[in-house]
Order: structure tokens, then C-alpha cells, then sequence
């Protein structure tokens, strides 16, 4: 649901969401460049793909944690559970499923959630600074904001699972992140079973937010182009 009037950020607050999401379109720009020119110009092999965009990838992905932030304390109107969800999940497979491992950096999935990423990202990004800079977005913007995802998100989702499971065959033979017993605290956890939980549980969550992306969709085309407003800005 859009803001209010009477809800309407500060210009200090406004200032640091245009900062942020241009930030974050400048890296996931950079990242999609990078891509590009690793496969289309230099034909480069899947091999080194994450020597050349990992660190940044990284970064801006971490970096989108202030999103579950900026939803908790309300400077955008945006759903902290489903906000919380969908940076956890992304994080989880950047972190822990690709950085953490080097079969996950391998994964054929890896190209395909990158592309998926940068561009979804590049889109949202951009169309939440024009948001706040401009007197009203562009309608191609618009359109992309909220049709884009229609392909992306399941072509990236599909990709993050192919990565997490290139991934599981490490974590299992290393224990990389396992506390095994005995230990002081008593207290055992496995790393490898942690990330197949987390892939069974975001199966039927999938749906789910993805309806849900069709939700805003809806409520952003169901109103007049001069009404247009979006559902948030992070």
C-alpha cells in the first residue's frame, strides 16, 4: 500500500533511499557489465565467472540486509516478512551456497540467477530513484518494474536451487560452518542440512511470493497512469 501524505518521508530520509538505490543500481550495473563482457566479449569459461564478480556481488547483496531495516522502522511501506524472506533467501545462496564454496562457484546455475539478478535488480533500482527524484516515473519504467520479475524470478529461483545444490557435496564432505559435538556449549548444528531445509522450505514459499509480486502488479495497473505509485521504494 502506498504512503500517505501525512506519511511521506523527510527530505533527509528521501536524500538517503536515492542515495542508497542509486548505489544499488551503479553495482548491479556494474555486475551485469562485467557479466556481459566475460561471456559476449572476452568468452570467457563459468570457471571464472565469480573471480570477476564476486567481491561486488557480494557487497551489494549484503548490503541489501538495510532493506529489512528500512521496512522495520518505516521509512518505506514495504511488508517486513516478505522484505526479510526475499533478501534471507538471496543472501543465503550468495554467502553461504557460492562464496562459501567452490563447487557452488561452478554451479551452471550460477550465470543464470547473476543475469536474473543484475537485471531484475537494475530495473527495480532504477524506477525506485526515479521515484523519488523525479515528479513521476516514466511509464516503460513502470511497466518493467512490474513485468519483469514474470521471467526473472523463476529463471533466477531455479538457478539459486542449482547453485545451492552444486554447493551441498562441499559443505557435506568439509563440515564447512558445522558445530559437531563434544564442544563447551553442547551444542551441535550442520550446515549441510541447514541448506537442504532451507531449499525444501522455499519451495512452497515460492508461490507464494510470487503471487504476491502479481498482487502489486495488479494494484499498480489497476489505476490510472497519472496514479501510479509504487508499492515501495527501498
Amino acid at each position: 500500500m502506498a504512503q500517505d501524505k501525512k506519511d511521506k518521508p523527510s527530505a533527509l530520509v528521501k536524500a538517503y533511499l536515492a542515495l542508497y538505490n542509486t548505489a544499488q543500481f551503479a553495482g548491479w550495473t556494474y555486475i551485469f557489465v562485467q557479466f556481459m563482457q566475460h561471456f559476449v566479449v572476452h568468452g570467457q569459461s563459468l570457471d571464472t565467472l565469480w573471480n570477476r564478480v564476486g567481491q561486488t556481488t557480494f557487497f551489494f547483496q549484503m548490503l541489501a540486509i538495510l532493506e529489512v531495516v528500512h521496512a522495520m522502522v518505516g521509512i518505506v511501506p514495504s511488508n517486513v516478512s516478505m522484505t526479510f524472506l526475499q533478501v534471507f533467501g538471496r543472501c543465503m545462496i550468495v554467502a553461504g551456497a557460492i562464496e562459501g564454496t567452490p563447487t557452488g562457484q561452478k554451479s551452471p546455475g550460477l550465470p543464470l540467477a547473476l543475469f536474473c539478478w543484475s537485471v531484475t535488480e537494475i530495473i527495480r533500482y532504477s524506477y525506485y530513484v526515479a521515484h523519488l527524484v523525479l515528479s513521476s516515473v516514466p511509464s516503460l519504467l513502470v511497466f518493467l518494474r512490474y513485468t519483469i520479475f514474470i521471467p526473472m524470478y523463476p529463471c533466477g529461483f531455479l538457478g539459486e536451487l542449482l547453485c545451492s545444490y552444486w554447493a551441498q557435496s562441499y559443505i557435506r564432505e568439509t563440515g564447512k560452518w558445522s558445530v559437531e559435538l563434544p564442544n563447551r556449549f553442547n551444542f551441535s548444528f550442520s550446515f549441510y542440512y541447514f541448506i537442504w531445509i532451507m531449499a525444501i522450505c522455499y519451495l512452497p514459499l515460492f508461490p507464494q511470493m510470487y503471487l504476491h509480486m502479481f498482487a502489486q502488479r495488479r494494484k499498480v495497473f489497476g489505476r490510472g497512469p497519472a496514479q501510479q505509485k509504487p508499492i515501495k521504494a527501498n
